[in-house]
Formats: C-alpha cells, sequence, structure tokens
C-alpha cells in the first residue's frame, strides 16, 4: 500500500459510522473500487462525503456503502466474528496477553515485543488457539501520527506470496489498537474460513 493510499484509507475510516474500509485494485495496481461499511448512519449521505474524497485521491474509482446492521441481519445464524475479550500487558516481564471469542468459545495469546507488535503476535496466537489455521506472519505494526490521533495499521504477510494485508485501529492503548488492526486485516479471510474442531 502506498502511502497516499494510506492516506486515502485513514480519510475514508474516519468518517462517523465507519465500520471498515475494504479497497480493490485493477490489474495495474490502481485503485479500482471502495467500499465502505456503516453503522448508525445515512448511507446516502456517507457516500457522498466518501465519493468526493475519492475523487481527489482516485476520480475513477467506484464507492458503495453497506449498513453493518442490515448485512447481519440478513445472514441468518452466520453472523459469528472473532471478538476481542481484552487485551492486557504486563509491564514487569513486557508480556502482552490477548483473549479473543468466538461462537462462544475463547482462545489465548500471549507474546513479547513490545505492546504494539506483541500485541499483534498475541492475537495471531489467540486466533491459532480458537482453532482458525492463520497462515500469514506479522510484517509489521506502526502508529501513525495524524491530526486525528494514532490509529495503528498492521501488515500481515502469507510465506506463499508477496500480498500484504493490511489493519488499521485506534484504541486509547497501542496494544488494543494492534489486537483490532491484526482482527481487521484478517476479517475476511476469517469470515471464509472455518475453524478446526
Amino acid at each position: 500500500m502506498s502511502p497516499t493510499e494510506e492516506d486515502f484509507e485513514l480519510e475514508l475510516r474516519s468518517l462517523p459510522g465507519v465500520l471498515n474500509v475494504g479497497i480493490s485494485h485493477r490489474a495495474s495496481g490502481d485503485v479500482d473500487a471502495v467500499k465502505l461499511v456503516i453503522h448508525g448512519q445515512d448511507c446516502n449521505a456517507i457516500k457522498t462525503i466518501a465519493s468526493q474524497i475519492a475523487s481527489l485521491y482516485y476520480p475513477e474509482a467506484t464507492v458503495s456503502v453497506e449498513d453493518a446492521s442490515q448485512a447481519l441481519s440478513g445472514r441468518g445464524t452466520e453472523t459469528a466474528r472473532v471478538a476481542l475479550v481484552r487485551a492486557d500487558f504486563n509491564a514487569d516481564d513486557g508480556i502482552c496477553e490477548v483473549q479473543l471469542s468466538y461462537d462462544g468459545r475463547t482462545g489465548l495469546g500471549r507474546a513479547g515485543s513490545g505492546q504494539l507488535f506483541g500485541g499483534a503476535e498475541a492475537t495471531l496466537t489467540a486466533l491459532r488457539d480458537l482453532g482458525f489455521d492463520v497462515p500469514f506472519y506479522l510484517l509489521a505494526a506502526v502508529s501513525v501520527a495524524t491530526v486525528r490521533g494514532w490509529p495503528v495499521i498492521v501488515t500481515l504477510r502469507s510465506p506463499t506470496s508477496d500480498r500484504d494485508m493490511l489493519g488499521i485501529a485506534q484504541s486509547e492503548r497501542d496494544l488494543v489498537s494492534a489486537s483490532m488492526a491484526t482482527l481487521d486485516a484478517l476479517n475476511r479471510f476469517l469470515a471464509n474460513n472455518k475453524i478446526h474442531e
């Protein structure tokens, strides 16, 4: 992801009610389409604003907006999502501990390496503890200074390809941001993959 595309995504994520931003690319690498998932806002109003932002960065990109509450209500029993239960950092030993839940199960992960990198690693470990086969490794976890705060961007990579998966989140604590950003990077992957019983 280029710095320009990162700025573009950050602007979209700062819009009111935006839960997630999906960006697809043409074969040339240019941004082709943008999909925003929102909650508690007028889809048409958000689409208008997002389209104006897109016209400044990628004039030919299409913009669509989906209301999360309507999307979830139409999915019936397939609405189970991985949720962050808690994320704690022990300053004495430098260990991050992340607990996740999924469909009534809990997974626990621990890792060192500070609150950013360690938070993302602990989240990956917790996902594996839940039974997910997560074929990605952590490439980077960084804070990005903006006028709106300090979001965290997590980059994951598959050992079998150079295609990166990026997630972004912002919270009051770096550890929570890193964990949420890791889940954000994997949200489509997790939704399409069943856990191993």
